[in-house]
């Protein structure tokens, strides 16, 4: 079997290939009525925190801080300390990635891995002495390390390779003869992951070595990938782990159940038994409970994933979060085993609660985001101390990722990372905007990015263009968060507006499932509602209405402009088009068309094409740009080259932007930040 990565893997792109030939300089020249403000070369000066661990006594915040190199144009990681008083300390520092900070239960030591030595190997860092040193020396990759509780062994997961023979062996090669490559012979039903390419036969395994460092002991060997997080029972005899044990397990892709795992003895034991995703187990402090996240399969594009936990034999399974119409995101155990803290998104927003075993749960912190960086998608991480005290990274709508702490209700910021990069630009304010859709009057949540000065020229009558920028997904959710993307486009004069339409999370399940079998839709009618409020509310020029968005958003805004006319000119960015190519080519085709629809392909093609924007690109009279990478192996570019080559049948203008080497996400690469939106703004301002 081929390890599959459940991770969704950012990618980088170098600098594009057009069909037409923009000077990428359009998009940075200073607005004149503009005080300073963002400018595309400003991608590389900004930072975002991440993976905040705090100590026991909450004293100190260590995280990874991530920054931008310039010259090799990588984003770079060092991992920092912060303490109560905003006092910033390196733990590691060079051009690297130094990431997945894991403390040990007397806090002495600080387990991380780094790429310093050329691979990813971990490393400790002795806290009192200073003293630093790689511990391993591994062939693959190891995933972030789990401590023991009495502190001598780590836990990990790293790949490993299955040896396989060629179905087939070419008689008559001579011993210095260049033959071609022999063929791949392929025969996973996943076989490639994008970001990744082909995938390697073999799988994750779960490694234990001393925290003092030598050969790590392999202690998994299933024919499956260990791919979800490792906790130790109290007694640090015995590892819990989810994985997919089903023998159609290729089949069922997000299916996984948990399972328990004795070190002494090599006993395993099935703890949880259901068609779904029960994972992220984690064995309370004092080794009588294991709390997880659990999801059931019902064949639809989404469902909620409920807080569980269960004795640590797996009896007495019990959902602490079932009145809750929300997903938790992640969870970790109080240190006094008497509860539980979990986050989880509402109305495009993160917070983390309290939910005790027993009891009422309370909300102990909120404005968390911030790590999504390029588009203003929720996303964050925390981690709670032995008093309760909690830490995470930190959501400013003007600010990537920082990170502050939580107690009895008052949040402290500790860092201003971005401060000497952003406190002399003037950014976008953020203005919430909710609207009622015209197809069923149900409240829609958009925010309104108004672009510098906006309100001096506003009372000097001057209208401004509009930005409909639209996320992907479906099923995500956009808020109040920094978002590069938004505020370079508001810092060109345009006011920006972005939307969670139905079919987004944070809403509860009845919206997100809203448009199952059946995207786009409505969607498309919550989105017109929306630039329709903005107008109402704010200083638009209606002749100058702009739409764009990726994946999901690309698929919606291929939608909008084979429905109306409405929009001067749009950019389609790594759609799908064409639903039943999609589903037939995409790297998790099973996955889609068992929860994205209700048939076959071949059994329904109709459907399929009702659903597909090739389907209207006959009504399509909008300017369109599309822009997609080459390697792009989720939304692959044949569906952009059909939407193309068809609007170019048509004699509508239109260009693609190719990406090389690019898979689906565009923003591992600094620069390919930079050169999308250089290559959004220019095509708008070919249609002023």
């Amino acid at each position: 079997m081929k390890t599959l990565c459940l991770a969704v893997l950012l990618s980088g792109l170098t600098a594009a290939t057009v069909a037409v030939s923009p000077p990428l300089n359009a998009a940075e020249k200073q607005h004149p009525a503009l005080p300073e403000t963002l400018q595309l070369q400003d991608v590389f000066t900004l930072e975002y925190a991440s993976h905040p661990v705090i100590s026991n006594d909450a004293e100190q915040v260590y995280f990874v801080r991530n920054y931008m190199d310039i010259n090799s144009d990588r984003k770079l990681a060092n991992i920092w300390s912060v303490d109560q008083d905003g006092d910033l300390r390196p733990i590691t520092t060079g051009l690297k990635n130094d990431y997945a900070p894991a403390l040990s239960p007397n806090n002495q030591r600080l387990a991380y891995i780094s790429d310093e030595t050329g691979s990813a190997q971990i490393h400790i860092k002795w806290l009192d002495s200073g003293h630093s040193a790689r511990i391993s020396h591994l062939s693959s990759r190891p995933s972030p390390v789990v401590w023991s509780p009495d502190g001598k062994q780590l836990a990990f997961t790293m790949f490993v390779p299955t040896a396989t023979k060629p179905v087939v062996t070419l008689p008559g090669k001579p011993a210095n003869a260049d033959w071609a490559k022999p063929a791949v012979f392929v025969d996973s039903v996943y076989y490639r992951f994008d970001g990744v390419g082909n995938l390697k036969n073999g799988n994750q395994q779960i490694f234990v070595m001393s925290a003092d460092g030598g050969s790590p002991k392999q202690v998994t060997f299933a024919n499956t990938d260990h791919n979800s997080n490792i906790s130790w029972s109290a007694d640090s005899n015995t590892i819990v782990y989810a994985i997919n044990e089903l023998d159609e397990s290729e089949q069922e892709w997000t299916n996984s159940n948990i399972f328990s795992l004795n070190l002494i003895n090599g006993k395993v034991q099935q703890l949880t038994q259901q068609l779904g995703t029960d994972t992220s187990p984690i064995v309370s402090p004092n080794g009588q409970y294991i709390a997880y996240l659990s999801s059931k399969q019902n064949y639809k594009n989404y469902e909620n994933t409920e807080l569980f936990i269960m004795n640590s034999d797996g009896s007495n399974k019990r959902s602490l979060t079932e009145n809750l119409d929300r997903t938790v995101n992640s969870i970790t155990w109080a240190n006094n085993s008497k509860g539980v803290y979990f986050s989880y998104h509402d109305h495009g927003e993160t917070y983390v609660n309290y939910q005790p075993i027993s009891g009422k749960r309370k909300q102990v912190a909120k404005q968390l985001g911030g790590l999504a960086f390029g588009r203003p998608y929720s996303g964050a991480q925390f981690d709670v101390s032995h008093n309760g005290t909690v830490a995470f990274t930190y959501s400013d709508p003007q600010r990537p990722a920082d990170i502050a702490i939580s107690r009895k209700g008052k949040t402290k910021k500790l860092t201003q990372l971005n401060q000497d990069a952003l406190a002399h630009k003037q950014l976008a304010d953020i203005k919430p905007l909710t609207v009622k859709s015209s197809y069923d009057q149900q409240p829609i949540q958009a925010w309104v990015a108004l672009p510098p000065n906006y309100q001096t020229e506003k009372a000097k009558g001057k209208s401004f263009p509009l930005i409909l920028e639209i996320h992907g997904g479906p099923v995500t959710n956009y808020g109040p968060h920094f978002s590069a993307e938004v505020q370079l486009m508001a810092a060109q004069g345009y006011v920006v507006v972005y939307a969670n339409p139905r079919g987004s999370d944070s809403y509860g399940k009845a919206f997100a499932q809203s448009i199952h079998n059946n995207y786009p839709s409505q969607d498309y009618d919550d989105l017109m509602s929306v630039v329709d409020g903005v107008i109402a509310t704010e200083a638009i020029d209606t002749s100058k209405l702009y739409v764009t968005g990726g994946s999901g958003g690309g698929v919606l805004t291929a939608w909008i402009i084979g429905h109306t006319d409405r929009f001067k000119a749009a950019v389609v960015a790594k759609p799908v088009i064409n639903w039943i190519s999609f589903t037939l080519t995409t790297d998790i085709h099973s996955f889609v068309i068992k929860n994205w629809f209700e048939k076959m392909p071949w059994e329904d093609p109709a459907h399929y094409m009702k659903l597909s924007p090739i389907s209207y690109v006959g009504k399509v009279n909008t300017p369109t740009m599309l822009l997609t990478g080459e390697a792009d192996l989720r939304t692959p570019i044949g569906e952009t080259e059909q939407y193309y080559q068809a609007l170019k049948l048509r004699n509508i203008d239109t260009a693609m932007v190719r990406i090389p080497d690019a898979p689906h996400g565009i923003y591992k690469r600094p620069s390919n930040l930079m050169s999308k939106v250089a290559h959004i703004l220019w095509w708008f301002e070919q249609y002023p």
